[in-house]
């Protein structure tokens, strides 16, 4: 199994972030490193699109979903009913939106590997015969950034970076005061707890790996928060025009 993922997708991840290298002038591995996260990015596209679709779709779902846990509070099985009712009739399948991460994730796995150890210890012996392979990958950016080693900056750039693309996907809703909104008044703050975990999180992984990571996913989450905007609006355009937003 580790061979496979190996060949599918570690091998050709670290050959493309050194094809790059070597065709930008001034073989700047930070360079590279951005335009690597934007291929990557446009091949995850499809994925990416029917992910964000989803969230927003359940997102826009939200009140209707709690009016169902208000109406149904002690008849799960009923309310369990009305929720698929609700999907089925908005066409929206609540696993959808984390399906496409998960075929992400092997995509991210390997290109940790690839920083960790392509940066770490130079290991270039994977590189394909037909690609020129370097004596040594400069890792220095930009003239001062060392993409090899730790980088606080870098680190607590991604989480500043991780906290705006979560803060978008919040949405303010009323207050209700009622027994029956226990459930969310609870769901509310775990949201709001892990709005600021994850950043922390991010910048405690980030920190503790080589600078070219933190890079990494600093480009793709601002990517993703980009593509956020841009779909989002582009939903909320499209349901004022045809009158379905919820509210």
């Amino acid at each position: 199994m580790a061979e496979i993922f190996k060949i599918i997708f570690y091998q050709p991840i670290l050959n493309l972030l050194v094809l790059l290298y070597n065709i930008i002038p001034g073989h700047d591995l930070g360079v590279a490193i951005i335009l690597l996260t934007i291929i990557i990015k446009i091949i995850l596209l499809p994925l990416s699109k029917k992910s964000l679709n989803s969230q927003k779709a359940l997102q826009e779902l939200q009140p209707k979903i709690e009016d169902i846990k208000r109406k149904y509070a002690d008849k799960k099985e009923e309310q369990a009913k009305a929720m698929m009712q609700l999907y089925k009739e908005n066409k929206v399948n609540p696993f959808s939106s984390c399906l496409p991460l998960l075929i992400q994730l092997p995509f991210l796995i390997a290109v940790f590997q690839v920083f960790r150890d392509g940066l770490a210890n130079g290991s270039l012996n994977l590189v394909y015969p037909f690609i020129t392979k370097p004596e040594a990958i400069n890792t220095i950016s930009l003239g001062f950034l060392n993409l090899s080693q730790k980088s606080i900056a870098l680190a607590i750039l991604a989480g500043a970076a991780q906290f705006w693309q979560s803060k978008m996907m919040m949405t303010k809703r009323p207050v209700e005061k009622t027994p029956a909104a226990k459930d969310e008044d609870m769901m509310t703050i775990m949201n709001k707890q892990m709005l600021y975990m994850m950043p922390v999180l991010t910048v405690f992984i980030a920190i503790s790996f080589p600078a070219g990571l933190s890079l990494y996913w600093l480009v793709t989450t601002v990517l993703t928060a980009l593509q956020q905007i841009y779909i989002f609006k582009k939903r909320d355009t499209k349901n004022i025009i045809e009158g379905t937003i919820v509210k």
